[in-house]
């Protein structure tokens, strides 16, 4: 491992001071972020750790009932929060099923969101694919059965890894971004860059910025939100699909429906057909599998992820009936 400088500011504004450049990196649980060291994907010049600063970590809501959550929480805090897993429980359930309880001590929303791919090639060192500069996505023609299924045309068939990510979309999340001189505030939908715009790029952070607010707007608080996560080892494994839904319901009558895939394409995915194939109409176990049938009706499965078309319609089905509170399985 290369040697690097390392920073421990106390305050957002310390952290400014040392984003200086390129091979600057920011360290907050750090799960992803070693595995990128130890793969030899990443050699920063300075590692500055914003674990512990504590105006970064926070759950409340402010006047106007918007809920802000700090990039410093960790996905153990989210899935135990009572005020999100009454208002939001998607983003409870998410974080709860996040890899083991021992990273989710450790992991932050924040990073979760910003976490690289896990494709294999990517990760490995051996093989210099699209998403590092080179000519090939080897996922394309290689070993791809857990690959995209939607969006997998632009040269990279990463799937987004972040669970929290997929609930936040659903939920119609806004991130703050912050850097020494400037503040924006960002859709979700916005912030995560699909290849056929940067094939290089998961994201639209720049040097020097910082992620300091995610915000869920009041107006979710009327939508029942569910999410569910299939997994081939269900106690901790990386999904075959997940699914988040977000239902504005009047009675039975859907007024507003947000459905997002995750696991199916380089972003997390939102389904807007099929959204309003669900609204202005009464939810049913029958209207819920229509959904999904639509939902995947434009999906590009490779040789090996065909199996991911079916297990996709049923997770989507679930997950309607849950938010609507329907039982899937009678």
């Amino acid at each position: 491992m290369n040697r690097y400088e390392y920073a421990v500011p106390e305050t957002v504004a310390e952290v400014f001071g040392y984003l200086d450049g390129s091979g600057t990196v920011i360290k907050a649980g750090g799960v992803d972020l070693l595995d990128l060291m130890k793969e030899d994907l990443l050699a920063p010049k300075r590692l500055v750790n914003i674990r512990h600063i504590k105006e970064l970590k926070y759950i409340r809501k402010d006047k106007d009932g918007n809920l802000h959550i700090g990039p410093n929480t960790t996905l153990a805090e989210l899935a135990a929060d009572d005020t999100i897993g009454k208002m939001h429980p998607a983003l409870a359930q998410a974080a709860d099923e996040a890899a083991t309880p021992q990273i989710r001590n450790i992991a932050t929303l924040g990073g979760n969101i910003c976490q690289r791919p896990r494709c294999w090639y990517f990760r490995s060192i051996d093989f210099n694919c699209s998403r590092k500069g080179g000519d090939v996505c080897f996922a394309l023609d290689g070993e791809n059965q857990y690959h995209a299924i939607f969006m997998n045309t632009s040269g990279c068939a990463i799937v987004h890894p972040s669970a929290t990510a997929v609930a936040l979309l659903a939920l119609d999340a806004e991130l703050r971004i912050k850097s020494a001189g400037d503040e924006r505030s960002v859709k979700l939908g916005d912030f995560f860059v699909s290849p056929d715009k940067d094939i290089r790029k998961e994201n639209i952070l720049k040097p020097g910025e910082l992620i300091t607010d995610i915000m869920i707007p009041a107006k979710m608080t009327a939508f029942r939100s569910y999410y569910i996560k299939q997994k081939e080892k269900q106690s901790f494994d990386w999904p075959i699909a997940d699914v988040a839904v977000a239902l504005d319901l009047e009675g039975t009558n859907v007024r507003e429906a947000r459905l997002v895939l995750g696991s199916a394409a380089p972003v997390p995915f939102r389904v807007v057909e099929a959204e309003r194939l669900l609204a202005g109409k009464p939810v049913s176990k029958k209207l819920a599998r229509e959904t999904a049938e639509n939902a995947l009706a434009g999906a590009n499965p490779l040789e090996r992820n065909q199996y991911k078309i079916q297990v996709f319609k049923a997770i989507i089905y679930r997950t309607i009936c849950r938010a609507a509170g329907l039982d899937p399985m009678t």
